[in-house]
């Protein structure tokens, strides 16, 4: 037996509202996948430049971490993408849609942690201050606040019940 047809408050059905979080979902993942993937490629090159050797152990370490985590932002960010064309055409989008969702933050908290790294790995190699872990922790804090603080309150306090 067919799904009933259930409208929301768009007054769309319920494979209008997939087509329509989809297409916002891919402009989101567009974004961060833009990012992700120029920090990554810069990550890939530091290993070939002279500085790198030179690196202590700790900051060999903060590097590989880091590398490894935009490994994972980058995957999972596209993630997406894989989702959408392997599932094309089987009418599974509202599910579809749910995934990639999840990707997304997963890919973003991914992201974070990789921006996180390499800004301590270089605030670590431009100084010798013992103020990088505040600044990085400050940043950090702001990077929560912009990217999952103020959109989670905002979620609670607009969303209707």
């Amino acid at each position: 037996m067919a799904e009933p047809t259930q409208r929301t408050g768009r007054d769309e059905t319920r494979e209008e509202r997939a087509d329509r979080m989809w297409g916002e979902l891919l402009q989101e993942v567009r974004v961060a996948q833009m990012g992700v993937q120029i920090l990554f490629g810069f990550l890939l090159t530091v290993v070939f430049t002279p500085t790198y050797r030179r690196l202590e152990d700790t900051d060999q370490t903060i590097y590989m971490v880091t590398v490894v985590l935009g490994a994972a932002a980058t995957g999972t960010l596209i993630g997406p993408v894989s989702l959408h064309r392997l599932v094309s055409g089987q009418r599974v989008k509202p599910e579809a849609v749910r995934w990639a969702s999840r990707f997304t933050l997963a890919g973003l908290v991914l992201l974070l942690a990789t921006m996180t790294g390499s800004l301590l790995l270089i605030l670590r190699v431009a100084t010798d201050g013992d103020f990088v872990p505040y600044l990085v922790g400050g940043v950090l804090l702001w990077y929560l606040l912009c990217w999952f603080g103020i959109p989670l309150w905002a979620r609670h306090h607009h969303t209707d019940r």
